[in-house]
């Protein structure tokens, strides 16, 4: 065996909380061959959780083997950034598991993390799901074609399971930069006054909708901390009687030097940079972000919201690209969307996402409220 070894990981939880189980493989860094694997039942408990559990199964199996180096991957941003020490670990019941994993990684020479897109982690997401289906005995060697699970498949309406996390997703209003088509991404513009009635109109027709205001409250507001979110969500909590709570994972795009650019100023001085980044997520504007690190923020703040409302009606104010980003997730489909998906200024746009791993998108770009 090489002392470097590849642990990867997976957790899952049918019902976010529910019946949960975490797998874990470790390949020769060198081989790939497969020298151990771990599929740990883990009773009720959430998908984060699950992920933590299948972090620190893969790093024991990686300790009992006497490896020196590993390189962790997972599909859980939240655990690879956390880990990694760029997020802060916020939830009290993930903070005891933070630190088991860290004491873990330090029993060895070097530890990195990578994030990976799950479909490249089927062999521990089998296993997990193994898991969570009672079957914890000896499982051999994981090939790609045995990989489906439940988890994994595209999402049915045959397969909906339990009650989905119901997601009003509400673009702000008209602002400035709006008006002049200008990229508009970490700038604190405030609404135009025809933004202001966008969202007022948008406030009246989201209280009245089903779920919104009910016996047990009203449905709470999540916002980007930018102002332009921040003002249209005051609008809907002045019409619903909603808490609003920022989170800086649905804030928009840091388009860097192009900010307050319009559209062909950024091609004219960025041609071939500009010519990328309108058909590559990855591509990045100068001293800003690609489409692709937005989606992945969005993903582990959908992920947090998926976990902290689970079975519960929310309102999401955000931005263009990250509302496009979560019907990205809901939708299961590539990063073409964010070039081929229209969302006009104070559209409403509703995705529920489900405890079994599936989505439902119901509606996209409303604007009946205000056109």
């Amino acid at each position: 065996m090489s002392a470097r070894v590849i642990v990867e990981a997976d957790g899952g939880s049918r019902g976010n909380p529910g019946p949960a189980g975490c797998g874990a493989v470790v390949f020769d860094a060198d081989s790939r061959a497969v020298l151990a694997e771990r599929a740990i039942g883990l009773g009720e408990t959430t998908n984060n959780v699950a992920e933590y559990q299948g972090l620190i199964a893969g790093l024991r199996a990686a300790r009992e083997l006497g490896a020196s180096e590993v390189s962790v991957r997972m599909d859980s941003k939240l655990v690879v950034e956390q880990m990694a020490g760029r997020w802060k670990v916020k939830h009290a019941n993930l903070q005891p598991l933070n630190a088991e994993a860290r004491q873990l990684a330090g029993d060895f020479e070097r530890v990195d993390y990578e994030w990976i897109p799950r479909a490249e982690n089927s062999a521990a997401d089998k296993l997990a799901n193994d898991a969570m289906d009672g079957k914890t005995e000896e499982t051999g060697q994981v090939t790609e074609s045995e990989s489906a699970s439940a988890r994994t498949r595209p999402s049915g309406w045959q397969n909906l399971r339990g009650a989905p996390t119901k997601m009003l997703l509400l673009r702000h209003g008209q602002t400035p930069m709006s008006v002049d088509k200008r990229y508009s991404g970490r700038g604190d513009v405030e609404l135009t006054e025809l933004g202001e009635r966008q969202v007022r109109a948008a406030g009246k027709r989201l209280a009245a909708m089903d779920g919104v205001v009910t016996p047990d409250g009203p449905a709470p507001i999540i916002s980007s901390p930018l102002a332009r979110t921040r003002q249209s969500a005051q609008a809907v909590a002045d019409a619903t009687g909603s808490e609003l709570e920022l989170h800086d994972g649905l804030i928009e795009t840091d388009f860097g030097a192009w900010e307050g650019l319009t559209f062909l100023e950024a091609a004219d001085e960025y041609p071939d940079l500009h010519r990328r980044w309108i058909g590559d997520p990855t591509v990045e504007p100068p001293d800003g972000e690609s489409l692709e690190a937005v989606h992945q923020r969005v993903t582990a703040a959908r992920d947090d919201l998926v976990e902290r409302y689970a079975g519960k009606t929310i309102i999401v104010v955000s931005h263009v690209t990250p509302i496009k980003s979560l019907l990205r997730t809901g939708l299961g489909v590539g990063a073409e969307i964010f070039y081929r998906l229209h969302l006009d200024l104070a559209s409403l746009s509703i995705v529920e996402f489900y405890p079994d791993g599936n989505a439902s998108v119901r509606l996209v770009n409303d604007i009946s409220h205000w056109a």
